[in-house]
């Protein structure tokens, strides 16, 4: 089964594959953000289902769906439009378009109509496997797109609850400022083209937030949960994520009030800090993507693979999702602080870090305190 899925908004186009994905496990989605390379697309690989925006950068996503309809008057068209009049639906009424997504949409309702539309699920969908026998081998050969992070134990049951009834913006950002794989997300789309047309670089989950809208930003989160795994459900996996996330939040407090005590914003210190163990919380996401497929997972290769590999997701990671520089500043400070750096909230980073470090550096504390004007 192939749906080809024709939308220039990288998050939608992502949103609606999740869809398509969580419906028709073994489907092949193609997902293009232009006419003229989705005619292309076509003309190769006849498509079961295709979803296209209606207004696109290069033509209407009507240029299409019209030579779909010229080569075969069978397979389901629906179109994704902010146009709700009469008039726009009889306009594209000769292509007989099977459905209109409206934007912005509801995924619940999504849902529905491409269960109805998409052709049966086949009896036995491919498994993704690993081609390296080892577990850190194979995550060094993920690509960047396949790379992610689990949510966080009972998010996923928060998500279809918000999803009946929306929650306000402030009740999001109080229940999702410390998962990682939701903030990571968010603020990856309040910085790209799509959302942030002005280049002014979003820091934290409260203004991305903001910037997304209540609609956008649960649509987002919703795409998360429809993905396969996750949540972790290995109770090794989950007992190794309950540890990273502890230290997860008790550095979002402690950023928080040193942040107080300077009269700072504590938003981008809380983002960094929920940011600050993706590339452990990676590996233990797709380790267990690795169990599910078949492989044997050991406490050996596990450790193995967080010593050796998580260092480098976590980069991977950032780069894909082109987090600002001073974030990623701020979540380098964690670890270490560069010998120049006199920028006040990375002082106040690197501070509450060596405070929850298992054998603290008393000087090194005192020395960043006067320089964060703390002493």
């Amino acid at each position: 089964m192939r749906v080809m899925i024709l939308e220039d908004d990288h998050w939608i186009a992502d949103l609606l594959k999740q869809i398509v994905l969580s419906l028709r496990p073994g489907a092949q989605v193609s997902c293009l953000e232009t006419v003229a390379d989705a005619l292309l697309d076509w003309q190769q690989n006849a498509a079961d289902l295709v979803i296209a925006d209606w207004n696109l950068p290069d033509d209407p996503g009507t240029l299409l769906l019209e030579q779909i309809r010229r080569d075969n008057r069978q397979v389901p068209l629906v179109m994704i439009t902010g146009r709700a009049d009469r008039n726009s639906v009889m306009e594209v009424r000769p292509l007989g378009i099977s459905a209109f997504i409206s934007k912005p949409f509801q995924v619940p309702k999504v849902l529905e109509c491409l269960e109805r539309l998409l052709p049966p699920a086949e009896d036995n969908p491919p498994t993704e496997t690993g081609t390296s026998a080892n577990l850190s081998a194979y995550l060094a050969e993920l690509p960047a797109d396949d790379l992610d992070l689990p949510l966080q134990p009972g998010m996923l049951d928060d998500l279809q609850t918000d999803a009946a009834a929306p929650p306000t913006l402030q009740v999001l950002n109080q229940r999702w400022q410390t998962d990682p794989a939701l903030t990571a997300r968010l603020v990856a789309a309040a910085n790209s083209r799509q959302y942030n047309q002005a280049g002014i670089p979003c820091l934290s989950l409260t203004a991305a937030l903001q910037a997304l809208g209540p609609a956008t930003s649960l649509n987002i989160g919703l795409g998360l949960g429809l993905r396969p795994s996750a949540e972790l459900q290995d109770a090794e996996l989950q007992l190794q994520a309950l540890a990273h996330m502890q230290q997860v939040e008790r550095l979002s407090q402690r950023v928080r009030e040193l942040a107080e005590q300077c009269q700072i914003d504590p938003a981008p210190l809380q983002t960094a800090a929920a940011l600050h163990r993706i590339g452990e919380l990676c590996v233990l996401h797709h380790a267990q993507l690795w169990q599910n497929a078949g492989n044997t997972l050991d406490a050996e290769q596990l450790s193995q693979a967080l010593d050796e590999v998580s260092n480098e997701l976590a980069n991977r990671l950032k780069a894909h999702w082109r987090l600002p520089v001073p974030l990623r500043e701020l979540i380098g400070a964690c670890y270490v602080l560069p010998g120049n750096n006199v920028k006040r909230e990375t002082l106040l980073m690197r501070l509450a870090a060596s405070e929850l470090d298992a054998t603290p550096n008393s000087n090194d504390q005192a020395r960043l305190r006067r320089l964060a004007g703390l002493s």
